[in-house]
């Protein structure tokens, strides 16, 4: 059994206390069994119910994670671990679109409150993320597939401490997020677009190190359940992506 965990034991010991304690009903299934069906299905991309028998009953391993997603769990043991440790100096934002599939659709309160939008990729959700000078993700937003990637980044990086630098592409290159970035003592690593008329100097050397966060995005995607939506409701795709990240830079 040991070799389908897919927590090792020091991981498992970090991810351990946050785990809800207290429950009610029958005796609870083994959590490290259960998580590691979920990320088997995250990283397969196959329904819940091929979900192979040795994790246990498919209806315990999608219930399970269903329930901590509604409580926000997979995101409070990102944030947590996240924290831990100073702020970086570097931040890197950028984003990419994940193709919804038609059992995304008939989520509650609709496409909009759900995070899909048309892009010119069809129906698509953006995973906007920021990351550190290491690779490693800190933060995560999603959006319709239609959103500018310039709107989620200035959600997300008011979430965050100021850092020293900030690398972004051309897609962040506006005035009202330089002068922003400016006021909390943060250098923008901007390039200029073609059609600026006031160009600014950047750090051409240092924006070099934006294929950072590129390679954190494959990395995620190497799961199918994250390169391919599936879920109807945002929370829990977004579940699926801070428990993934979790497992690739945090827990390490």
């Amino acid at each position: 059994m040991n070799n389908l965990f897919w927590l090792a034991d020091e991981q498992w010991q970090t991810i351990k206390p946050f785990l809800p304690i207290r429950h009610t009903g029958p005796r609870r299934v083994d959590d490290r069994r259960v998580i590691s069906g979920i990320v088997h299905v995250l990283r397969s991309g196959c329904r819940w119910r091929d979900c192979p028998r040795e994790y246990g009953p498919h209806t315990t391993i999608y219930n399970r994670f269903n329930r901590w997603s509604s409580r926000e769990l997979w995101q409070t043991i990102f944030a947590a671990l996240v924290s831990v440790g100073e702020a970086p100096r570097l931040l890197m934002a950028d984003s990419s679109a994940a193709k919804a599939h038609r059992s995304a659709s008939g989520g509650r309160m609709g496409e909009i409150r759900q995070a899909v939008g048309r892009s010119r990729g069809g129906r698509t959700t953006k995973v906007h993320a920021l990351t550190d000078e290491q690779g490693r993700p800190h933060a995560f937003l999603l959006t319709g597939g239609q959103v500018a990637d310039i709107k989620g980044a200035a959600s997300l990086l008011t979430s965050m401490p100021p850092s020293q630098k900030f690398v972004g592409d051309k897609a962040y290159d506006a005035d009202h997020l330089r002068g922003w970035l400016g006021s909390r003592g943060t250098v923008p690593i901007i390039p200029n677009k073609a059609n600026r008329r006031q160009r600014y100097p950047f750090d051409e050397v240092a924006y070099r190190s934006r294929n950072i966060i590129e390679r954190m995005f494959c990395r995620l995607k190497d799961f199918r359940r994250i390169a391919t939506r599936y879920d109807k409701l945002a929370r829990n795709f977004l579940a699926g992506i801070c428990l993934v990240a979790t497992i690739i830079w945090w827990v390490n």
